[in-house]
């Protein structure tokens, strides 16, 4: 629109800067994550913000595997961040890159330092070198080794690649300044000996570069522009300056940092998300009670929600908290025009219409959703025995109850009127069956003007009802709680309800899995991926209808 003002965000105005400098002609961005599990909510805000940068500037978006520490990757959650940055809908073109493919050029990157007198080999122990750091408040101190020879250093580096040495026995370590306020800068390691076998290079190395060391060598090989990473690394960027300025790259990348994404009462941190998956607590990396992203997409999350999700989040440089009430709000607006609204009894009770005949079947034409006529209508068949919630009837009701009591009458959604007559318990109390009778001048739409009821309720025709499985989800953790206990007393026991004999009307036993629908009433669900059938369908509660946020008005 003319004259619209586009506010732009604290990293758009620096490339905004960079580009009319002339400090870069093209925005390279990149997501790196390290395969040592599957990503979650908060790496799809790197992945959302990195992708839609280059795609704001048309520039190009990288995905790469920092594949550096072989002891804790796996193929496994290589191919399931592939198919998270997939379903996100960050394009990253056709190929992707591993930090390994760059080994080669990292060592002579490494030998290169070497000859300018920029790195040595040192023998201390890890827990020496720790010692000679020094502290926040004192410099540290010099190894016995730093003074070693261009010539010596180059030897020994050549016989650590050769796999003359025992692990952990030498490391190589930048020469910059071991009296630095700044503590990554204190003569840090960047190669250790280590024999591992690597996923990507096998047993081809026997060392391999320190994070802090191989990181910015990857984005300038790749020709990133803007390395956007979160606030913890801003200790780090000095160091990533001095490896990029030494290597004397000719266009370095410019590492910029934001605010992670913080949710409350949620579980974020790979280690405990692995623990729960070891220790059975969850079935998986994609138990729906997770926020891995390929938990959100089991259990129904849709991707466009998640960017909702992003946007109204904000990119900043102060770190702040999101509540899962933001989420679940982006969540409902999705799907509200998208999502077909349809009928399900979950804790099912028979409702008998004793004056309906026993050997007739209507069906009433039902639109799909009121809010969009697109989405067409559908046949649904209504007979003399109907099944309803267990919490629509009350045989003594409290005030302002409008659903079922004896003598009470409701509308049965886009169907009849009818009026509660008796009803029937079983040995233990419980009531199994509510009878009525219904008002035929009263059919959805006609004959009942200036006839006012008070309370409306869902039905499924016990006839060609679909039995179901219906799982309902709580956050994991006790409400209140900011993280998981590690004996798990914390643990929500109302995580998972599972429903079981759930009553569906008949246009569930024709649905395709990752369909989502809204159950009047209920909520959005969706139909499990890993534990659905045809013959038994478990549908997962993807969020309720009831939201606690409100968003802010412009």
């Amino acid at each position: 629109m003319e004259g619209e003002v586009i506010s732009k965000n604290f990293i758009e105005q620096i490339i905004d800067k960079d580009l009319e400098e002339g400090t870069y002609n093209k925005v390279v961005t990149r997501f790196p994550p390290e395969p040592n599990g599957y990503l979650h909510i908060g790496h799809a805000k790197s992945i959302l913000l990195n992708s839609g940068l280059a795609k704001e500037y048309g520039g190009k978006f990288n995905l790469r595997f920092d594949d550096t520490n072989p002891t804790k990757e796996k193929t496994e959650y290589v191919e399931s961040i592939l198919e998270d940055v997939k379903w996100l809908g960050a394009d990253f073109g056709v190929d992707y890159y591993y930090a390994s493919d760059y080994f080669d050029a990292m060592y002579e990157s490494a030998v290169k330092l070497i000859k300018k007198g920029k790195a040595y080999v040192c023998d201390l122990t890890a827990d020496e070198i720790r010692e000679y750091r020094g502290t926040l408040k004192e410099p540290g101190k010099e190894s016995p080794y730093r003074n070693r020879s261009i010539e010596e250093n180059l030897d020994l580096f050549e016989r650590m690649k050769n796999g003359e040495f025992e692990d952990g026995s030498k490391v190589l370590r930048a020469k910059i300044d071991m009296a630095s306020p700044n503590i990554n800068m204190r003569d840090p390691v960047i190669y250790r000996i280590a024999r591992m076998t690597h996923h990507n290079t096998g047993d081809k190395w026997c060392i391999y570069p320190m994070y802090d060391f191989a990181h910015p060598i990857e984005d300038a090989v790749e020709g990133v522009t803007h390395s956007i990473c979160t606030l913890e690394f801003e200790d780090h960027r000095p160091l990533y300056d001095w490896v990029v300025r030494e290597l004397e790259f000719e266009y370095p990348p410019k590492q910029i940092e934001f605010a992670k994404l913080y949710l409350q009462n949620v579980i974020t941190g790979k280690r405990y998300i692995k623990k729960l998956v070891e220790d059975g607590v969850v079935d998986g990396w994609d138990d729906p009670r997770l926020v891995t992203i390929s938990a959100l997409r089991r259990k129904g999350v849709t991707p466009e929600s998640i960017r909702m999700f992003m946007e109204l989040s904000g990119v900043s440089k102060a770190n702040s908290t999101s509540d899962m009430a933001m989420l679940e709000y982006c969540i409902r607006e999705d799907l509200k025009m998208k999502a077909r609204r349809m009928m399900a009894v979950i804790d099912p009770i028979k409702l008998v219409i004793d004056n309906y005949p026993e050997d007739q079947t209507e069906l009433l034409e039902i639109e799909n959703n009121q809010e969009n006529e697109e989405l067409g209508s559908r046949k649904v068949s209504f007979s003399r025995e109907l099944y309803i919630e267990r919490e629509d009837f009350m045989e003594v009701p409290p005030k302002k109850y409008f659903r079922l009591f004896p003598g009470n009458e409701v509308r049965l959604k886009n169907a009849y009127f009818v009026t509660c007559t008796d009803f029937v318990k079983d040995e233990n109390g419980n009531v199994t069956e509510v009878h009525c009778t219904y008002d035929p001048a009263t059919k959805s739409g006609s004959g009942f003007e200036g006839r006012k009821v008070k309370g409306t309720i869902h039905w499924v025709d016990a006839g060609t009802a679909v039995d179901a499985t219906v799982r309902l989800y709580e956050n994991l953790i006790s409400e209140g709680d900011e993280v998981l206990k590690e004996d798990y007393s914390n643990l929500n026991p109302n995580s998972l309800v599972e429903m079981k004999n759930c009553k569906l009307e008949a246009a569930f036993s024709d649905v395709e899995p990752g369909e989502r629908f809204q159950f009047l009433r209920h909520g959005y669900f969706c139909i499990d991926s890993k534990d659905s059938t045809k013959e038994h369908p478990v549908f997962n509660r993807i969020v309720s209808l009831k939201s606690s946020y409100r968003p802010k008005k412009d």
